[in-house]
């Protein structure tokens, strides 16, 4: 038995031939609305060519009729406020269920990423143990903790948009100085030290408190005073300062490191983004993607400005308690 080709007009002609029964049911509905006025005008018709000449007079006062025409005015106008109102809604509505979608296909891309990897690095470090070259077996070791470090910072970022807050009052004062101390003690550790100067507002009130989960807001502290450090060299002078701004607590991190070029500022805030001249300093480039991360969670935002070869400023920005 040979089968024949069927050209493209052949399968369209067999398309219209097994047309949906439904189809003529779709025509009827869309003639239905046109029925009224077809009836009307069939009886305009028959009443006319009758001979019928009757007319229709209405009246009414003129308040009762401007009444009216506003009445029925308002009443379309809130119609169509009504329909915006509904439409912007559900658009927006749309937008955030696909933010939280491309946020949960991302938590489970890095929880698979996670356990793909571990086990390979596991192996790896377990077989760079049986080289008997001290170099090559020192450099293997070397780079399959920091690509562990790696996964294990991408997970806790993943896990820090989701994790449940432990709210309590937090003393950002008390948050910097422990995140600065130990920020100059692992410098002290590697033989190296920055110049940091602390200052927080005692008149005519201190730094009120926020409201927030202790360890997070201190890790995001730590990292932005971390990062002063790591781009800024021994001559250098780091400044924290705390200010209040209505109901907001500002935290300013400011140094006179390498800066970051214009055209890449707004990069250094994704995961894994970093500067171009900061690829040859350690680092996965997730401190800021934490901190903005753990900002937003706590209801704040952070900004950044830099100039390159002057410095950076950055700054986080959080609700004050009450």
């Amino acid at each position: 038995m040979t089968t024949v080709p069927r050209t493209g007009a052949d399968l369209q002609r067999a398309g219209a031939d097994k047309e949906p029964a439904s189809t003529p049911w779709r025509r009827r509905l869309l003639l239905l609305p046109l029925l009224p006025a077809a009836v009307a005008a069939l009886a305009s018709l028959a009443w006319w060519l009758a001979g019928e000449r009757r007319s229709l007079v209405l009246s009414a006062e003129l308040p009762g009729v401007l009444f009216g025409v506003g009445v029925a005015t308002s009443a379309v106008l809130l119609g169509v406020q009504l329909l915006r109102t509904g439409t912007a809604s559900r658009i927006e509505r749309a937008r955030q269920n696909a933010e939280e979608s491309n946020r949960q296909a991302y938590r489970q891309f890095l929880g698979r990423l996670d356990h793909e990897l571990k086990n390979p690095l596991t192996a790896v470090r377990a077989a760079a143990n049986s080289i008997e070259d001290d170099e090559s077996r020192a450099i293997i070791d070397a780079q399959s903790q920091r690509m562990g470090r790696l996964l294990k910072d991408l997970r806790k970022l993943a896990e820090i948009e989701v994790a449940p807050l432990e709210m309590e009052q937090v003393d950002l004062v008390e948050a910097t100085h422990d995140a600065v101390d130990a920020v100059e003690q692992e410098l002290a550790v590697a033989g190296q030290r920055r110049a940091f100067s602390v200052s927080f507002p005692g008149a005519p009130w201190p730094l009120p408190t926020v409201l927030g989960d202790a360890d997070l807001l201190y890790s995001a502290i730590y990292n932005m005073v971390s990062n002063a450090a790591k781009y800024t060299g021994p001559e250098a002078l780091i400044e924290v300062r705390g200010s209040q701004n209505g109901g907001a607590v500002t935290l300013e991190v400011a140094d006179t490191g390498i800066g970051i070029p214009a055209e890449e500022i707004d990069q250094v805030w994704s995961e894994l983004g970093r500067a171009s001249n900061a690829r040859g300093l350690p680092g996965h480039g997730l401190g800021l993607a934490l901190v903005a991360t753990i900002a937003s969670r706590h209801g704040g935002s952070c900004s950044l400005s830099s100039r390159l070869g002057v410095g950076t400023s950055i700054t986080m920005t959080l609700p004050a308690a009450g």
